[in-house]
């Protein structure tokens, strides 16, 4: 007959050895749970306080909600994971699986997205919006995804292109501007735009705008207002004409490689998620361009609005006109200015 002592004991050494058997398993199943989450890197190289920074937390936040321990998003910002341009190379070697990509980044692979970087083609953000929400940006972003490897998600407004000189001076026409030195930067491309607007395109670095307009080297420039406020030029130029010339996008894009190793619920979540982030950028850029403009006349400068339809005209003939457009396939321009 055995001990009641021994037996209890006994009993007690079984449990304590399953309880830290179960221990180990959970401990060893736990980086295995954690290893199961969808990885998706971000590399962008805006900073923090950027709209296109914080877009990416709305991403996150957005993901997390609809696919709870679904997904580990991991956002880099700085350009510290790639350089900016190098992603759709990261992306199709699989090292990448989020960014956001221009239009001149997708130009270069596919020639006829250059019609985006043209001057007075897209009228607007809404316009944009409509564009690459649409039938035509369908059928682009269908190319886009057979040459780079690479899905667009959403469409964010990255903002429009405005004239800044250091003088008053009456323009209605691009005829108005003949004989202004407006910078551009230094690539043909840039330069042809500055020709096509009417004035003398001069190549100058960004960091001697400001010295170039206070000294008269130059007797305008061109950026978007939040630019002209960040880098001071107001405080050496006295008008803004607002010809919004450029209406500027970045599309959010993940690698196929990554898209294709999702299910169509996480394809669906994943899309909503983009959406969100590119909506929450293009309020809240919206809003600070339409406050500047304000902040602008309070410092003392003029802002006035041109004949757009003239500029529109002469900007588009100008293009058409050039080797550009062959690139351009056959009635894309006429749909995209139909687009209202």
């Amino acid at each position: 007959m055995q001990n009641p002592q021994s037996v209890s004991s006994g009993a007690l050494r079984r449990r304590s050895l399953m309880a830290a058997g179960a221990a180990t398993l959970l401990a060893h199943s736990l980086p295995a749970t954690a290893q199961s989450k969808i990885v998706l890197r971000i590399s962008s190289p805006a900073v923090p306080d950027d709209w296109h920074a914080k877009m990416w937390t709305v991403f996150k936040e957005h993901l997390d909600k609809s696919a709870p321990g679904e997904f580990d998003v991991q956002i880099n910002l700085n350009a510290s994971l790639f350089k900016q341009g190098a992603e759709p190379a990261a992306m199709a070697r699989g090292n990448l699986e989020l960014t956001t990509v221009s239009a001149a980044d997708i130009a270069k692979i596919v020639p006829e997205f250059s019609i985006f970087t043209a001057g007075y083609v897209v009228r607007d953000p809404s316009q944009q919006q409509k564009i690459f929400n649409g039938a035509i940006g369908a059928e682009l972003f269908r190319t886009v995804s057979e040459k780079m490897d690479i899905s667009a998600l959403s469409t964010c407004y990255l903002g429009t292109r405005q004239l800044n000189l250091r003088e008053v001076r009456n323009v209605r026409t691009p005829a108005d501007l003949k004989g202004i030195k407006l910078r551009m930067p230094g690539s043909k491309d840039w330069l042809f735009l500055g020709e096509a607007l009417g004035a003398t395109a001069t190549p100058l670095a960004f960091g001697e705008v400001y010295m170039g307009l206070k000294s008269g080297t130059i007797d305008a420039q061109d950026n978007p207002l939040p630019t002209v406020k960040a880098a001071k030029f107001y405080e050496v130029t006295k008008q803004i004409v607002l010809t919004s010339h450029l209406v500027d996008g970045l599309f959010i894009a993940i690698s196929n490689k990554a898209m294709q190793a999702l299910s169509p619920a996480q394809r669906s979540k994943l899309q909503a998620a983009a959406q969100a982030a590119a909506a929450y950028n293009n309020e809240n850029r919206l809003k600070e361009e339409a406050q500047l403009v304000e902040f602008f006349k309070k410092e003392g400068l003029q802002v006035s609005t041109p004949d757009l339809d003239a500029f529109h005209k002469t900007v588009q003939s100008a293009y058409q006109n050039a080797d550009y457009a062959k690139t351009w396939p056959a009635g894309l321009l006429e749909r995209i200015n139909a687009v209202r």
